[in-house]
């Protein structure tokens, strides 16, 4: 009888350790999953499509024009680039700032539009080396340029500061222009208008889009685009976890970046 117990306890010990070490073989590490999760490059050999996610409301960057639906600007020309050297088709997927990240996830190899780099953003997606270096600059009326050239200038009781609702131009212009009058516009395609129509004195926006402006609406320049008031960068995204899909994106820019090709995209833009 004392020999029956003893193998019932020993083999209730073994069965015990192969249960442990079966779950421990078959326990993924987070980590270890998105590292072995099909690459976007593997995706688009099979199927021969580059699906690139972005929001079409940001020129000089990326714009769908509602009448004809579209597709323009300067990373759309790259997205268009970086498919073809891959071999394969381009798929835009329409999205919003709010739904990106979970679109990049979900739905797309490659994210572009004028996306800032943040350390926000780096735990959502992973994001490419730097295609433009920006920060916030003012735009005005040409004539107005030396009135409006700092922050302590607009920052007055006397000037008329116009910004989207929403995003990084209405918390710059929160945080820095409190004794101005901010007038928050809600319409991205006729906010320029307002600064030409006297309505407004000055807004203050990422360089590129000044840069852009100032090149289609001759009563407006951008204020010292070169020198920003603050400093940002953008970049292209890339699934989180993928990085293949990352080397390749980077390699592919800095070719382009340096053979001609995104400054004959930008030229476009801005003249």
């Amino acid at each position: 009888m004392v020999h029956t117990r003893v193998i019932a306890r020993s083999l209730a010990v073994i069965g015990a350790a192969t249960l442990l070490l079966s779950a421990c073989s078959t326990a993924k590490d987070p980590s270890e999953s998105s590292s072995q999760a099909e690459s976007a490059l593997q995706r688009i050999e099979g199927s021969g499509t580059v699906k690139i996610c972005t929001t079409g409301d940001y020129r000089p960057f990326t714009y769908l024009d509602p009448n004809t639906d579209e597709w323009s600007g300067i990373d759309i020309d790259m997205a268009k680039n970086l498919a073809a050297s891959l071999g394969a088709e381009v798929e835009f997927v329409s999205t919003s700032w709010d739904d990106f990240t979970a679109d990049m996830q979900d739905s797309c190899d490659v994210g572009v539009g004028g996306l800032s780099i943040s350390t926000e953003r780096a735990t959502q997606m992973y994001m490419s080396d730097a295609t433009v270096q920006d920060g916030k600059t003012p735009i005005t009326l040409c004539q107005s340029q030396e009135k409006y050239d700092s922050i302590e200038k607009i920052n007055d009781e006397s000037v008329d500061v116009i910004t989207p609702v929403g995003g990084t131009n209405e918390e710059f212009a929160e945080k820095h222009f409190p004794d101005a009058n901010i007038i928050r516009w809600d319409d991205n395609n006729t906010i320029f208008d307002q600064i030409v129509a006297g309505d407004a004195d000055v807004m203050v926006t990422d360089a590129p889009e000044t840069k852009w402006v100032s090149h289609t609406e001759q009563k407006l320049c951008a204020v010292n685009p070169g020198t920003p008031l603050n400093f940002s960068e953008q970049g292209y995204a890339v699934r989180l976890g993928d990085e293949e899909m990352l080397e390749y994106v980077n390699t592919w820019l800095r070719i382009v970046k340096n053979d001609g090709t995104y400054s004959a995209a930008e030229k476009k833009w801005y003249g």
